[in-house]
């Protein structure tokens, strides 16, 4: 018995070091590139990163890359108008908030699909109203076509006007974890608990991952 007992004490042991030492994987297609390190040439993959942005938040003030610098964000598309999924994630995005609020490492950035009518006064009713009384979560507006792009070509998700889908838009319910240089981490399903939590946990190990 105490033979097993050590056994079963050393594989817990050693799970929990996997662990702790879990690194999330990166999404999207990467390059190969050389590299230049210690004097030798090595070649790295490069994995695709979210470019420069210029958005307008729910105050009314600019939203850049730049105010990413050195955090970790989630990021998703919505209009406030929805009637269908948008509820549903924005109360899944308040449990993320709760987790993040007083983090100062931590971001979210949710983008308007519907720009003429989410302007920055509407989004900063819309953001009172979900009880958002921090910088951590941004709400952004800005040019559709810019939003759009963002969207479907980096973060890798549907964005699109649509007269066929309910609310005039078509857009996929995911939530996308960024790192510190704007890589894919992680994209989960908005609209259930699972994914939510699932996300939760990963904005923890992806926090250690930059402790170490």
């Amino acid at each position: 018995m105490k033979l097993l007992f050590k056994l079963l004490l050393i594989a817990s042991m050693a799970a929990a070091v996997a662990c702790d030492n879990k690194r999330l994987p990166y999404m999207g297609e990467p390059e190969k590139v050389v590299k230049t390190v210690d004097g030798q040439e090595v070649e790295e993959l490069d994995y695709p990163a979210i470019p420069p942005f210029a958005f307008t938040n729910q105050d009314n003030r600019p939203v850049t890359e730049a105010d990413f610098k050195g955090k970790i964000y989630v990021a998703d598309f919505f209009f406030t108008t929805c009637p269908t999924i948008c509820p549903v994630m924005k109360k899944n995005m308040l449990k993320v908030y709760d987790e993040v609020k007083d983090n100062p490492d931590v971001r979210i950035l949710s983008h308007t699909i519907d720009p003429e009518h989410d302007t920055p006064a509407v989004l900063k009713t819309y953001s009172n109203d979900l009880g958002v009384s921090n910088a951590t979560w941004q709400f952004v507006t800005g040019d559709r076509e810019k939003i759009y792009e963002i969207g479907q070509q980096h973060y890798l998700i549907t964005a699109a006007e649509d007269a066929k889908s309910p609310g005039g838009f078509l857009h996929s319910g995911h939530f996308v974890l960024l790192d510190k240089d704007r890589h894919i981490r992680g994209m989960y399903d908005g609209t259930t608990d699972e994914g939510t939590y699932e996300l939760i946990r990963d904005i923890r190990t992806l926090l250690k991952e930059y402790a170490q």
